[in-house]
C-alpha cells in the first residue's frame, strides 16, 4: 500500500445493482464487414426512444510525447465506408494538439437501453475543404457565429468575453446571406483498425467480438473475447 492509500471508507460506493439481461450477440448474427454490423446496431440505436442521443460518443485522444490522454463527449456527425467523421475547431482545441502530435485516437458509442457499445480505435485524418463546407451550410446560423467566436479550449477572462467575440461577429456577418466556413473548423474521419461490439449479459458476462485489421488495406479477422 503506498503512503497514499488509506483504509478509509470511500465518498462514494455503488454496488452492482444493475443486470445487463435484454440482449445476446452471437457470430450467427454477425455482418462480415464491421461496418455494416455498425449500421446495424445504429439504426436500432435511433429507433429506440429511451436512446435520446444515439449518435454522442466519447472521443479519445493522446498527446505525444507526454502519452497524457484526453477524453470528451462529442456528436458522431457522418460514416462511409472509410470511418467515422466528427466536426470541430483544429487550430486551439485540446484535441487538435493531441491530434497534431499522434493521429491514433479512439471513440466510444454507448446505448444503455440496448446495453451496447462499440468501441472504435484507429487513426485519424482530416476530410477534404469540400466536405467541411457541405456539412458546415447545414449548421445553424448561431453554431456557425459560435464557430467563429470561441478560440475554443483558450483562457477566457470571463463570460462576457466570450459574448463581446460573438457580438463582433453577428455584426460581422450581418449582411452575409450566409456565414462562411471557417478555415481552422472541419471534418476528422476515424479510419478504424480495431472495433469491438460489445453486447452486455448477466453476471458481467458480455458478449464480445474484435474485428481487426492490420492497416486500412488488410481484410477484417473477427474473434470473440472474454469479458
Amino acid at each position: 500500500m503506498s503512503e497514499k492509500e488509506t483504509t478509509q471508507n470511500p465518498l462514494i460506493f455503488a454496488p452492482e445493482t444493475y443486470q445487463y439481461d435484454k440482449l445476446t450477440l452471437t457470430e450467427g448474427q454477425l455482418r462480415k464487414d464491421p461496418i455494416e454490423q455498425f449500421l446495424v446496431w445504429f439504426e436500432e440505436a435511433k429507433n429506440d426512444p429511451r436512446e435520446t442521443l444515439p449518435e454522442s460518443i466519447t472521443f479519445s485522444s493522446a498527446e505525444l510525447p507526454s502519452g497524457r490522454v484526453s477524453s470528451r463527449v462529442l456528436l458522431f456527425k457522418e460514416l462511409d465506408h472509410r470511418g467515422f467523421t466528427i466536426y470541430s475547431n483544429w487550430k486551439t482545441s485540446g484535441k487538435a494538439h493531441d491530434i497534431a502530435t499522434n493521429p491514433n485516437v479512439a471513440i466510444n458509442f454507448f446505448w444503455r437501453d440496448l446495453q451496447r457499445q462499440v468501441r472504435v480505435e484507429g487513426f485519424s485524418e482530416h476530410v477534404n475543404r469540400e466536405t467541411s463546407e457541405r456539412y458546415f451550410k447545414t449548421r445553424p446560423r448561431g453554431s456557425k457565429i459560435g464557430a467563429w467566436s470561441s478560440p475554443q479550449s483558450t483562457v477566457l477572462r470571463d463570460r462576457e468575453e466570450l459574448e463581446e467575440y460573438v457580438k463582433n461577429n453577428e455584426e460581422r456577418f450581418k449582411d452575409a446571406e450566409d456565414v462562411p466556413c471557417p478555415d481552422y473548423w472541419g471534418g476528422l474521419r476515424v479510419v478504424p483498425l480495431r472495433i469491438e461490439f460489445w453486447q452486455g449479459r448477466p453476471s458481467r458476462l458480455h458478449d464480445r467480438f474484435v474485428y481487426e485489421r492490420p492497416s486500412e488495406n488488410d481484410p477484417w479477422t473477427v474473434v470473440r473475447i472474454a469479458p
